[in-house]
């Protein structure tokens, strides 16, 4: 069995204490994190090798960053989403470990969706034209016939059973048409969605904003995925949303969201 999470942090740093607390009691086997908000140089490196694990980053200055952990050793594949040498975000970092090519995603918020003059706002193209490109990477990767878990925070509600409050989040890029119709072209491509697949309830979430009491009221959305190519779905035994690490402390805004894959 292969235990893989996938956890946006919200800046490593801030939350390192959190992280190796739920790091040493889960015990994943691979972890996925976005959002590291910090270069490589200075990513914590050696407190998580304290733990076990070998670590491959993929970091940006204050902004995103997204890295894979593994207790097997990581050759890294592919560092960024390929489709545009012009992009400099780090928002993408794939490898293969443990007998499965697994990559860490942290897909464009995409807000606001509107510029000043009515059209779409430059944000919300470029999560477009991201996803669009993360499709087409997709399909090369598929057609390759490997175990493939592409895992992260894809800032995407798959449906309005995935959100709290559906016209609180009417203009909301997450729940948009072009962004829901993108992630279901990628599911279409012949990933399964591991959560939902073994989860139909509606209304269970990974991300509760730090305002208005939303992790009290239970208010939040559902967009940390984990999609399987059909040679990891057929493994897949058991999939997860471990809400312990949000209700600390200092915590993330997301909490992980976990696939056990024999």
């Amino acid at each position: 069995m292969t235990l893989i999470a996938t956890w946006n942090v919200n800046s490593i740093k801030a939350r390192l204490p959190r992280f190796v607390e739920w790091l040493g009691e889960f015990q994943p086997d691979v972890a996925l994190l976005q959002e590291l908000k910090t270069v490589d140089e200075t990513f914590p490196r050696a407190e998580i090798e304290e733990l076990g694990y070998n670590v491959e980053t993929h970091g940006q200055k204050t902004y995103n960053g997204v890295a894979i952990l593994s207790k097997d050793t990581i050759d890294v594949t592919q560092r960024g989403l390929p489709g545009d040498d012009t992009d400099e975000q780090a928002r993408y970092l794939e490898a293969n470990t443990f007998g499965l090519r697994v990559a860490s995603i942290y897909l464009p918020n995409g807000n606001p969706i509107l510029a000043e003059d009515g059209g779409k706002h430059e944000k919300f193209t470029y999560k477009l034209g991201w996803m669009d490109r993360l499709v087409s990477h997709a399909k090369d990767l598929l057609a390759e016939d490997i175990p493939l878990v592409l895992a992260g925070d894809y800032n995407v509600c798959p449906t309005d059973d995935d959100v709290y409050d559906v016209e609180a989040f009417a203009n909301d890029a997450l729940c948009q048409p072009e962004s829901r119709e993108r992630f279901f072209t990628l599911l279409n491509l012949g990933l399964t969605e591991a959560f939902r697949s073994l989860n139909p309830a509606p209304h269970l979430y990974s991300y509760w904003d730090y305002q208005r009491g939303a992790w009290q009221k239970d208010n939040g959305v559902r967009i940390d995925h984990l999609l399987l190519s059909p040679e990891a779905a057929d493994r897949l035994d058991d999939v997860g949303i471990d809400k312990t690490p949000r209700g600390k402390e200092k915590a993330s805004d997301h909490t992980p969201v976990w696939a056990r894959i024999n």
